[in-house]
């Protein structure tokens, strides 16, 4: 994979753009759906625009954005880390282990643990421990590489996923329902508190792979190639698996696995502006934030039944993608 390095002129005038993208969705998106609403209205505090505007449609807009912009940081990562096109954030199994615990809630009834929802508290202990085990068997001694991290991913998810078949198929009726709904991946309304944390925890992650933006062109070039140039590849794949994993464990945990985000932004933002990490990184946050919380706004506003994310998603990026790729003869990766 070859990076193409951008001017500051030019970075700054995509990441304004991608910024511009992310706020105009923040604004806007809460205002459509099934009641309309004067923007003026609810930002003056008047009700119920403001109620409907602040208290419903945007903390569910934040949801999206915060999501969105962790699975595809989390793409952009895997991508790098393993040089592997078809990388997602759910490659490596993490989300596999979530999806494992809360299914394992949803069979046993759990309801709250900890002050949370146990389907919660259950998907974030299934992904820590599918995270240890696959570092576990990655590991050749002291050694780990690219090969043998995704091998192992790839190896324990298919494992995990057979399992959660298991249960689903020993389940009742209405935990099946549940089971489906869960996995199929959602953005419900949450409270502010749970906004709270979640933001806590994948902003300062996702910020942080932003300062490691050359430590990652050097990985996505390979491993030797970065240690010539005075990188650690060990530290770097280990400090990568671990931040990629909590931002898809975090979002997981609260959503469910929502599929394509983490495979489409990525590399359509890399098809048209290059493969440099110092953008790629920052904008990947920014439109994969735009871009979820825009096909929940079509999930949730184009049928009278509200859809899964993860369909829209993929019916939306899907075509998207193909056109950008039929629009140039040459990438990155291909």
């Amino acid at each position: 994979m070859g990076i193409e390095p951008v001017t500051p002129a030019r970075a700054v005038r995509i990441l304004t753009g991608a910024l511009v993208l992310a706020a105009a969705v923040a604004v806007l998106t809460p205002l459509i759906g099934s009641s309309h609403l004067n923007l003026g209205r609810a930002w003056r505090g008047e009700w119920p625009d403001a109620q409907v505007y602040f208290g419903v449609r945007w903390p569910r807009t934040m949801l999206a954005m915060l999501s969105g912009g962790a699975l595809a940081s989390a793409g952009v990562l895997f991508q790098a880390l393993l040089r592997d096109p078809l990388a997602t954030p759910y490659t490596l199994g993490v989300s596999s282990g979530a999806s494992l615990g809360a299914v394992i809630a949803i069979s046993f009834g759990l309801h709250n643990f900890a002050g949370m929802p146990a389907l919660w508290a259950a998907a974030l202990t299934g992904a820590a421990a599918v995270l240890a085990l696959v570092l576990l068997v990655a590991a050749e001694g002291r050694r780990m590489s690219s090969f043998t991290l995704l091998l192992a991913g790839v190896t324990i998810n298919s494992v995990i996923t057979s399992l959660i078949m298991l249960l689903h198929n020993l389940a009742s009726v209405g935990q099946s329902f549940a089971i489906v709904h869960w996995l199929m991946g959602n953005i419900d309304p949450v409270d502010w508190p749970t906004l709270g944390w979640l933001a806590v925890f994948i902003l300062p992650v996702s910020v942080s792979l932003c300062f490691f933006a050359r430590k990652w062109n050097l990985m996505s070039v390979g491993e030797e190639w970065a240690a010539t140039r005075g990188a650690s590849p060990q530290a770097l794949l280990l400090w990568g698996y671990l931040a990629g994993s909590a931002l898809t464990a975090a979002v997981t945990a609260v959503t469910g696995p929502i599929g394509f985000v983490g495979l489409v932004v990525p590399h359509a933002l890399r098809i048209r502006f290059g493969g440099d990490h110092r953008v790629l990184m920052p904008a990947s946050f920014l439109v994969g934030a735009a871009f979820l919380a825009t096909c929940d706004t079509l999930a949730r506003s184009l049928l009278a039944v509200e859809i899964p994310v993860s369909v829209v998603t993929a019916l939306v990026g899907g075509p998207i993608f193909i056109a950008l790729l039929r629009s140039r003869r040459k990438s990155l990766w291909l």
